[in-house]
C-alpha cells in the first residue's frame, strides 16, 4: 500500500479512511505506442504501490524485455503477456488498482492498435474518466480521433489529453500549444467539454506526481492532482431517477420475497412508490435487506434487496423504477452500434440483446449511417465492417425498459451476442425509442390458426428446402406440392426465383442482401402458417443464423428444415441454369459454394441424399416424414 503516518500509529483508523475513500475508475487510450502502459506503471511506482519483489522483478525484465536501455521499464508492470512484451504493445485491457490518500483507483490499460478497438470499449463502458494519451511527435493520430468518438459515445465526460514524451521534443511549449489546438477543435465537434491538457513525460515522471523544473511555463494541475479532485460517477447518478434491474428473485422461505441487484442510480428508502417495468404494476418499498439487516436508505451503487408491499409479479431483467419517473418501455429503438466481430453487421440478422440483466432477440432493421471517425462525416452503409460505428434501427421480439444512454449507462448500454457462437459482436447505446413502437398494437382476430386449419383437416407447417443451387430443392418441393395437392391439401410453394421476381425484386446476392430475402420470405411464412397452409420454401438459405430465426418464428414442430444434400461437385455437373460456369468465370459474384459460403444444417428434420434417392423418392420420404408427424393424416 502507499506510505501513510496512520499505517504505523492507528492501522484501525486507516482502514477506515480507506473504506470510505471515494473510487475513481478510469482508462488510459490513443494510438499505439504513445506511452500508456508506462504512465500507469510510472502511476504505481510513484503512489508506491509496488512491493520489493515486484520493483526487483521490473529491473530483471526490463533487462530482458525493456525498450528503455539500461532504465526501467514502467510498462512492463501492466503488460502481462508474453506476445504484449515481444511486440511491445497491449493487446488486451489490464486492470490495475492502487490508492492514494485521498482516493482509490481503478485504471484500465487499453489498447492502440485498431485491430483491438474492441477492447478500448470494453474498459471504457464502466469509466468515469479517461486520460487520452497523445505521442508529442506525432500529434493527433487516426486512433486518437477514433478513441475520441469512442469516449462521446459512450459517455465519459472527463478527459485528460496527456500529452506525453515532452522530454523527446525538448519540453518545447509551442509543441505542446499546437496539439491543443488542433485537438480543441476536433473535440468542439464531438461535443467534448470537460477537457484538461497536461504535457508530460511517463518515462521521466514530469507533471504525473510533482511538476518538475523541465516545463516551467505550464502552471496546470498534475496528473494526479487532476485524479484526486476529479468528480466520480456514482455521485451524479444518485441524483438521477431511481432504477434497480433485478438479478434475481430471492426466496430463501415462504414468508420471504425479495428482488436483488445493484441500484443504476437513484436513492430508494422504504415507503417509496415503485414502478415495475415493462409492466406497470406500481407498489411501495417495504424492506431494503443487505446482509440480513436492514437500510433505512440505499443509494446508487449499493447491492440491495428489496421487498414490496404487494404481491406483483417480477421476474429477472425487470427494472424496478420509481414511479414519478419511471424508465422508458419499448420495442424498437434508434440506437449507436459498434461494431466489435471480423464477420460484418448484417441487417435482418437476429442476435441476443442484453441489457443489464435482460436478455431478448434482437435485429437491426436498417443502418441509416456510418460515421467516419476522421472527418465525422456521415456515410450509406449497408453492413458494418470490424470496428466499425454506425447509427441504426433495431427491433426487439419483446419490449424492455430504458433509458437514454446519455442519461444512464446501466439502462441505456446494451451488448449484441451471435447466438450461434455466442460471442459479443457488438456494444450499444439505445437514443430513444421510435415512434412506431408506441403506435403498433397487435390486433385480436377471432378466427384463429387453429381454427383455420381444423377447417383443411391438416397442421399448419413449413417444408423448409434448404441446399447448393442445383442440388434439387426446387424440384421436390414441387413433387411434393403435387403429391399434397393430390391428396386435398392446402399448400403454398414459395420458390426463390419466383419471389425474386416480385417481393424481393429489389435485393441483389450480396450477404447483406440474402439475410433480408430470407428475413422476408420467414415472415411471410409465418403469415401463412397462421392461415393455416403447409407452405413449402425453396431457396438456398445458406446461413443457419436465418434458418433459426424462421425456425423461430414458428412454434415448435411448426417448422421442418429439409436439407437437400448434394455435394458440390456433383450440383456443379448438373448446372442446369449455367450459374456455376458463370460464377467460375468471375461474372457472378458472391455464388454459393464458390466465392460465398454455405453453411450446411448440423440438425435437419430430414436429409434427402440426392446422389442415392431419386427426386420422386425424396418427396415420397418427405410425405412419409410429414405423415409420421401428424401434419397430415390418412
Amino acid at each position: 500500500m502507499h506510505q501513510s503516518s496512520l499505517i504505523e500509529s492507528n492501522i484501525n483508523e486507516y482502514l477506515k479512511q480507506h473504506e470510505q475513500k471515494s473510487l475513481l475508475r478510469f482508462i488510459t487510450c490513443g494510438s499505439v505506442d504513445d506511452g500508456k502502459s508506462t504512465l500507469i506503471g510510472r502511476l504505481l511506482f510513484e503512489s508506491k504501490m509496488l512491493f520489493e519483489d515486484q520493483l526487483a522483478a521490473m529491473e530483471a525484465d526490463s533487462k530482458k524485455w525493456g525498450t528503455q536501455g539500461d532504465d526501467i521499464d514502467f510498462a512492463l508492470l501492466v503488460d502481462g503477456l508474453a506476445a504484449e512484451r515481444e511486440q511491445g504493445i497491449t493487446i488486451d485491457v489490464a486492470y490495475r488498482f492502487f490508492s492514494t490518500d485521498k482516493r482509490k483507483f481503478i485504471v484500465a490499460d487499453t489498447p492502440g492498435h485498431e485491430q483491438y478497438t474492441r477492447n478500448m470499449v470494453t474498459g471504457a463502458s464502466t469509466a468515469d474518466a479517461a486520460i487520452l494519451m497523445v505521442d508529442a511527435r506525432k500529434g493527433i493520430l487516426t486512433q486518437t480521433r477514433r478513441h475520441s468518438y469512442l469516449m462521446s459515445l459512450l459517455g465519459i465526460r472527463h478527459i485528460v489529453v496527456a500529452i506525453n514524451k515532452m522530454d523527446l521534443v525538448g519540453y518545447s511549449e509551442k509543441t505542446f500549444r499546437t496539439i491543443v489546438e488542433e485537438y480543441s477543435r476536433f473535440a468542439e465537434q464531438l461535443g467534448l467539454k470537460h477537457i484538461t491538457y497536461i504535457p508530460l513525460s511517463a518515462f521521466k515522471g514530469d507533471n504525473i506526481i510533482v511538476h518538475g523544473d523541465n516545463m516551467p511555463w505550464y502552471h496546470g494541475t498534475t496528473l494526479m492532482g487532476y485524479l484526486e479532485t476529479v468528480e466520480v460517477d456514482d455521485t451524479r447518478m444518485q441524483q438521477a431517477p431511481f432504477r434497480l434491474p433485478v438479478q434475481w428473485v430471492n426466496r430463501p422461505n415462504l414468508d420471504f420475497r425479495g428482488f436483488a441487484g445493484t441500484i443504476a442510480s437513484g436513492v430508494i428508502k422504504p415507503g417509496d412508490r415503485i414502478r415495475v417495468q415493462p409492466s406497470g404494476k406500481e407498489s411501495h418499498v417495504a424492506r431494503i435487506v443487505v446482509h440480513g439487516a436492514d437500510l433505512p436508505r440505499a443509494v446508487a451503487g449499493q447491492s440491495v434487496t428489496l421487498t414490496l408491499t404487494d404481491e406483483i409479479d417480477i421476474s429477472r431483467g425487470d427494472v424496478i423504477s420509481t414511479a414519478d419517473a419511471p424508465a422508458h418501455t419499448a420495442d424498437q429503438f434508434e440506437t449507436t452500434l459498434v461494431w466489435m466481430h471480423e464477420d460484418a453487421l448484417l441487417p435482418g440478422r437476429p442476435y441476443l440483446l442484453k441489457i443489464g440483466t435482460k436478455t431478448v432477440t434482437a435485429t437491426v432493421t436498417d443502418i441509416k449511417y456510418q460515421v467516419n471517425v476522421n472527418t465525422l462525416e456521415h456515410t450509406a452503409a449497408k453492413k458494418l465492417e470490424l470496428n466499425g460505428i454506425g447509427v441504426c434501427n433495431l427491433g426487439l421480439d419483446r419490449a424492455i425498459a430504458f433509458d437514454d444512454y446519455q442519461h444512464n449507462k446501466d439502462t441505456g448500454g446494451f451488448i449484441l451476442i451471435d447466438r450461434l457462437t455466442n460471442n459479443t459482436v457488438a456494444a450499444g447505446m439505445l437514443h430513444f425509442a421510435l415512434r412506431r413502437s408506441q403506435n403498433i398494437h397487435m390486433q385480436h382476430m377471432d378466427v384463429n390458426k387453429d381454427a383455420r386449419a381444423l377447417a383443411k383437416g391438416q397442421k399448419p407447417a413449413v417444408l423448409w428446402f434448404t441446399g447448393l443451387s442445383g442440388a434439387g430443392k426446387s424440384t421436390i418441393a414441387n413433387l411434393v406440392e403435387k403429391k399434397l395437392h393430390a391428396q386435398g391439401r392446402h399448400t403454398y410453394l414459395l420458390d426463390g426465383d419466383n419471389v425474386r421476381h416480385g417481393l424481393n425484386k429489389d435485393l441483389g446476392f450480396t450477404d447483406a442482401d440474402r439475410v433480408e430475402n430470407i428475413r422476408r420470405v420467414a415472415e411471410v411464412s409465418r403469415l401463412m402458417v397462421d392461415a393455416g397452409l403447409i407452405v413449402l420454401t425453396a431457396f438456398i438459405s445458406p446461413f443457419r443464423a436465418e434458418r433459426r430465426l424462421a425456425r423461430e418464428l414458428l412454434e415448435a414442430g411448426e417448422f421442418i428444415e429439409v436439407h437437400v444434400d448434394t455435394p458440390l461437385n456433383v450440383a456443379e455437373d448438373r448446372d442446369v441454369k449455367g450459374l456455376y460456369k458463370k460464377a467460375r468465370r468471375g461474372e457472378l459474384k458472391n455464388f454459393t459454394g464458390i466465392d460465398s459460403a454455405y453453411e450446411q444444417p448440423e440438425n435437419p428434420e430430414i436429409r434427402l441424399d440426392t446422389t442415392a434417392l431419386s427426386a420422386d423418392a425424396a418427396a415420397d420420404a418427405v410425405i412419409a416424414e410429414l405423415t409420421q408427424r401428424g401434419i397430415i393424416t390418412g
